[in-house]
């Protein structure tokens, strides 16, 4: 991580960024409204920890896509947090099956991580004068996780400024999209080349599967994370087709 700055942070943005769809696609967006934008991925100890390592794919190509983004881009910040995977027991920490947990979550809930990460992004984002965060939480395609929640990032985000005396402001560009309309929004704010980047270079699966390639990109085509891609993108391709 490298040393501290000292930005204004009114037009600087750190987005929350993991290497998956949902993030790739909240750089582009936050990159077409701020002037700087610096990234922020979590080393958890993942069982999916491959999408760490498609980060730099995705920043390579989002550089070559589109120029002024490529100016735009600032800093890139990796966090090592392995205690939550210590604290944690879920299919996303642990090598067990994927399946429905107690009060009708699944096991791939990592209870608090959201929650940890914003509050991490938010200490990063005092230290560099930051006052915008960036994250791909949603409420519309998801799998009932309450640290996606719309209200759950608003009440964190008044504790956060209370808590630190800062206006920071949580952005949650997909919060009201379904997975479609994230494609559907990757390709408004990047066309046809966006798009085909996701789909190559981003991961999403969570069981780290990065040899089978699909329509939609590569995973195991049956994961929760895998199933909810692909119904979305073959939405987002008929509507294509349509139009």
């Amino acid at each position: 991580m490298t040393e501290p700055t000292h930005e204004t942070g009114g037009n600087t943005a750190l987005v929350l960024f993991s290497g998956g769809q949902d993030s790739a696609t909240c750089l582009a967006w936050a990159l077409a409204r701020f002037s700087r934008v610096e990234t922020l991925g979590f080393d958890y100890c993942q069982r999916h920890a491959v999408e760490l390592d498609c980060r730099a794919a995705l920043i390579n190509g989002i550089k070559a896509i589109h120029p002024d983004w490529a100016k735009r881009l600032g800093e890139e910040h990796t966090l090592a947090i392995p205690t939550l995977s210590a604290i944690s027991d879920t299919a996303l920490t642990r090598d067990v099956a994927i399946e429905m947990g107690e009060g009708g979550l699944p096991n791939t809930f990592v209870p608090g991580r959201n929650l940890i990460f914003l509050t991490f992004a938010a200490a990063l984002a005092y230290r560099r004068g930051i006052r915008h965060v960036v994250g791909g939480m949603c409420e519309t395609d998801y799998s009932g996780y309450p640290d996606c929640r719309d209200d759950t990032i608003k009440a964190l985000q008044v504790a956060l400024n209370l808590g630190m005396d800062r206006r920071f402001v949580l952005h949650t560009p997909l919060m009201w999209r379904d997975k479609a309309q994230t494609w559907a929004l990757a390709h408004e704010l990047g066309g046809s080349a966006l798009v085909d980047l996701i789909r190559e270079q981003s991961h999403t699966c969570y069981l780290g599967e990065r040899g089978a390639r699909h329509e939609w990109g590569y995973g195991c085509g049956e994961c929760p994370a895998c199933q909810l891609r692909a119904k979305g993108w073959q939405q987002f391709a008929a509507a294509s087709r349509a139009g």
